[in-house]
């Protein structure tokens, strides 16, 4: 997957599947289930690194990520989300993180906001950086939200996001991540926008969705996000299997015969019987 070939899904009205991943065996599930877009996301934060928001995960810490996603992946497109902090002090500073991020294996890079990151998003674009919008419920600006709330709800602020939109489709986005909004609002921006539209928490008419790996696994703890769809409950799972391990290794079933190397037969010493 490119980010042209992205576009041509669009126009042929295919839908895009997109999953985040953090690391190198997630990647290769990803590689081999096809998935179109794999986002190394700042989710990171939360899924992976314990913090209690996306805020205070580190370039460093998204590098290495970035590092290790790419070692897994050969087909669907790897992009990196631009940390709090990467981007907003200025342009300049924005190029270089993305550049850091490109030079580790990501093919573009996701930044949050609307029309206030146009000028950021139209010099990475010009500096070879594909880029992915992200508007809605921006995570990275929970405390302006006043918490992780739906966006969109009434006129004005629809237009705004609409407005937003198109703004970075025209700063020169190739596809934005709509989070958090009304259905009908992301099936009015999907339609009036020529790149595509990945939904979070936005509905059906996307032109594709996107969701955090841990939570279609069931690896997250605590109350389920309205939007979410858990294809397994993997935690309780693993929960199992190590305690089942943990009672054959306390019951002495564990390693049983078949699970040990045979001792090596020891080949005869002659010693010599010769006298000095």
């Amino acid at each position: 997957m490119t980010v042209p070939g992205l576009r041509d899904k669009k126009l042929a009205r295919a839908k895009i599947t997109a999953l985040t991943a953090y690391d190198y065996p997630t990647a290769l599930i990803l590689e081999e289930a096809g998935i179109d877009v794999v986002l190394v996301g700042d989710s990171l934060a939360n899924a992976v690194l314990g913090y209690d928001s996306t805020l205070p995960v580190t370039m460093e810490e998204m590098l290495v990520a970035v590092r290790s996603v790419r070692r897994g992946l050969r087909h669907s497109l790897l992009v990196a989300d631009m940390p709090f902090g990467s981007y907003q002090v200025g342009e300049d500073e924005a190029v270089a993180s993305a550049v850091r991020f490109v030079k580790t294996g990501a093919e573009a890079v996701k930044l949050e906001g609307g029309r206030t990151r146009t000028a950021v998003v139209r010099r990475l674009v010009d500096s070879g950086i594909p880029v992915m919008g992200h508007i809605g419920l921006t995570p990275q600006s929970v405390h302006v939200m006043g918490g992780y709330k739906v966006q969109g709800r009434g006129t004005d602020a629809s237009r705004a996001l609409i407005e937003d939109a198109l703004a970075l489709e025209h700063a020169g986005a190739f596809a934005v991540v709509l989070e958090g909004i009304p259905a009908p609002l992301a099936g009015e921006i999907t339609v009036e926008l020529q790149i595509p539209t990945i939904g979070i928490g936005a509905g059906p008419h996307c032109d594709g969705q996107i969701l955090v790996l841990a939570d279609v696994l069931g690896l997250t703890r605590g109350k389920k996000p309205k939007f979410v769809r858990r294809y397994l409950n993997l935690h309780e799972q693993a929960v199992a299997a190590v305690q089942a391990y943990s009672s054959d290794v306390l019951g002495g079933t564990f390693p049983a015969r078949e699970e040990c190397y045979d001792e090596a037969v020891r080949p005869e010493v002659h010693r010599s019987s010769s006298k000095a």
